[in-house]
């Protein structure tokens, strides 16, 4: 098996291409000759200006068309006073078109930056009432300990408006290879300045047990004897993969789209369209997860601000982990590195960031019919496209899936190790209400994950709908005389304010992306239908802190009008805002949604009651979505598949007298 690497040129002409090192480079220097650089300047987040869709559905790159401009956004940040600034340049032209200062106090601030987890560990140690705290605890040797830099959040606090904050919980590292969440070191937290350094409160609610046992699952001397039952398991196409790829652009089977790379949302796919007769029907202009967040339930002194945007606060993107073959990526893959820019400005190349491959999905379809004696059989099988992150403790991977049939899937995989506490002791003897005890001593808040897909519509054409589909019970009458009948009622979402929604499995309610303009061989619009697995929203409170900054959580759908500044649910700037420009108030416009270029917002997720089986490291828990084709096809559009070859059961070798079904 081969593994094959993306040769990526500085020529690059579609607007959606991936920005290059080269690009990244020529960016900086641009803001560098503006002048809007100096020693304190770091450079928070450098992304593609994405061209407004119009722009880039008209795109033609033929000789004599002017190429569209290609811009870069980069949010800098002064560590000296704390001052932000929006800037565009032109790769085109080679020059900054503009800058903008940013309200931090009404827009929040630009995401952590890996410099700052480094400084936070610095300046703690050096604060004589954190280590005071730390000796109460009886840690004497404050190098042992390990701190996390965790959002703040904002909720109101006098004193916290306009400063760049973090909150900081400590975890004990006995030695440079001890698994430090293993430790927590809990009733302490202590709240940072970033810019001035200052501790600006520490909150001591008082000496919890510290959990002395070492769980080091990723040493071997940790783990249990390894078991001997495994045979291998080997996949190979001795052919090659089925898939092409030409500048990030992906053709497989009847799919075609585009590889993209965002470093607040990691892995994008634009412009998913099916070939279907002699052209490509487009499905979905842009895919991606534009936001997650993580709410905890523990309303303690030191952890009742705990929920983290691993998007807008961390960066998704930046986090990425280099993929590795048999141990990330099985089969024959084809990997995608991802270039971003460091804290400088400069370019980083991640290797490996993306792993792409196809693999056997079981059976598609069968049938054994008695009348004509006939046996058929097809197979199934789906091209994945993936990438993991490492944020703090938790690891997610985001896998799409597209199938024969025309059907799309997402599946995250959250594993990781989860945010231990020490497990409280109540004087009567009850259960802590918010935390599970998974190890003696070791507690695990209650939280959830709660992700934003952002599904950017175009099935068959830029102008859809969303029809609200769900079964109905018809109760015995005049013409249900037994009392056997059911149906279903569709109802048409006209407006944003109409279109925010939760799901309803007792009803099986979905909601189908229909095309009202293009009809199937029925005389039905076309439609995809999405499926959500219907499991809880945000459990806080509804006036809560966090259910006004991530007001997404709070309905399974949002459909809103197409906007070009609308990307991200809770804001461009989610750190400390305190919910401003986010979903929940672009929808209080009730723009049109019905034959209009809209964007769908599915909330999906996790609700984690942590159990022991999930320490020291936790087995992957799956959650997602399906998107379904629903008379966007005039029939079964996998009847050329081939049929199988039939496998010589002794020696797993394809029987050459005959396929499967003949």
């Amino acid at each position: 098996m081969s593994i094959a690497t993306d040769p990526k040129t500085a020529a690059t002409t579609h607007p959606l291409s991936r920005l290059t090192a080269d690009e990244l480079t020529a960016n900086r220097e641009v803001v560098e000759q503006a002048g809007l650089l100096n020693a304190g300047t770091r450079f928070m987040l450098v992304s593609l200006a994405e061209p407004a869709k119009p722009a880039v559905l008209g795109f033609d790159n033929s000789d004599d068309k002017p190429l569209i401009d290609r811009r870069v956004g980069t949010v800098l940040m002064d560590r000296g006073t704390g001052e932000v600034t929006e800037v565009i340049v032109s790769l085109t032209e080679r020059r900054l078109v503009s800058t903008r200062t940013v309200d931090v106090t009404a827009e929040g601030q630009p995401p952590i930056i890996a410099e700052e987890f480094e400084l936070v560990e610095r300046l703690l140690r050096q604060d004589p009432g954190w280590v005071a705290a730390m000796e109460r605890r009886g840690i004497t040797d404050v190098s042992l300990v390990r701190i996390s830099a965790l959002s703040a959040g904002c909720f109101d606090i006098p004193g916290e408006e306009g400063r760049r904050i973090t909150r900081c919980l400590s975890f004990l590292q006995l030695d440079d290879d001890d698994n430090a969440w293993a430790h927590p070191i809990d009733g302490v937290v202590a709240y940072l300045d970033l810019i001035t350094g200052e501790v600006i409160d520490l909150i001591d609610d008082g000496v919890f047990d510290l959990p002395q046992r070492s769980y080091n699952f990723h040493k071997d001397a940790g783990l249990p004897e390894p078991r001997t039952t495994q045979k291998p398991i080997e996949i190979t196409q001795p052919e090659g993969p089925s898939f092409t790829v030409d500048d990030d652009v992906v053709s497989w089977e009847n799919w075609r789209f585009r590889i993209g790379f965002d470093p607040v949302e990691g892995l994008v796919l634009h412009q998913i369209g099916f070939s279907d007769g002699d052209r490509v029907r487009p499905i979905i202009y842009r895919a991606s997860i534009a936001e997650m967040v993580v709410p905890y339930g523990d309303p303690s002194p030191v952890r009742f601000w705990q929920n983290y945007f691993d998007a807008g606060e961390y960066s998704l993107g930046k986090e990425a982990n280099s993929l590795e073959l048999g141990c990330d990526c099985l089969g024959e893959i084809r990997y995608f590195d991802a270039v971003l820019a460091d804290d400088d400005g400069k370019p980083r190349t991640i290797k490996n960031a993306i792993c792409m491959h196809e693999e056997d999905d079981g059976v598609l379809w069968k049938h054994s019919d008695e009348y004509t004696g006939s046996v058929d059989v097809r197979r199934s099988r789906r091209l994945v496209v993936s990438f993991f992150i490492t944020v703090g403790n938790y690891d997610y991977g985001f896998y799409w899936y597209l199938y024969l049939d025309g059907a799309i899937e997402l599946e995250c995989k959250a594993t990781g190790v989860v945010f231990a506490s020490s497990y409280p002791r109540t004087a009567d003897g009850s259960e802590y209400p918010w935390a599970s005890e998974i190890a003696p001593g070791v507690g695990a808040p209650y939280h959830q994950h709660l992700f934003s897909a952002r599904l950017d519509m175009t099935v068959d054409g830029e102008h859809n709908a969303v029809d609200e589909v769900e079964a109905k019970r018809v109760p015995i009458g005049p013409g249900n005389r037994y009392g056997n009948a059911f149906t279903r009622q569709q109802t048409r979402l006209t407006t944003e304010s109409q279109a925010a929604r939760l799901a309803d499995n007792s009803r099986a309610r979905v909601w189908q992306i229909v095309n009202p303009s293009v009809t199937n061989a029925v005389g039905k619009p076309v439609a995809y239908t999405l499926y959500p697995e219907g499991q809880p929203t945000l459990l806080a409170d509804d006036d809560s802190s966090i259910a006004r900054r991530a007001g997404f959580t709070t309905r399974h759908l949002w459909v809103t009008q197409y906007a070009e500044h609308e990307r991200f649910p809770s804001g461009t700037y989610v750190n400390q805002n305190p919910g401003n420009d986010t979903l929940t108030s672009w929808v209080q416009r009730d723009r049109n949604v019905d034959n209009a270029d809209i964007v769908l917002w599915h909330t999906f997720g996790l609700t984690h009651f942590p159990r022991p089986e999930d320490w020291p490291v936790m087995p992957v828990d799956k959650c997602g979505f399906k998107l379904k084709p629903h008379g966007f096809f005039d029939e079964n559009p996998t009847l050329d598949t081939p049929r199988p070859k039939k496998h010589c059961a002794d020696e797993g070798r394809a029987d050459e007298g005959g396929c499967c079904g003949e």
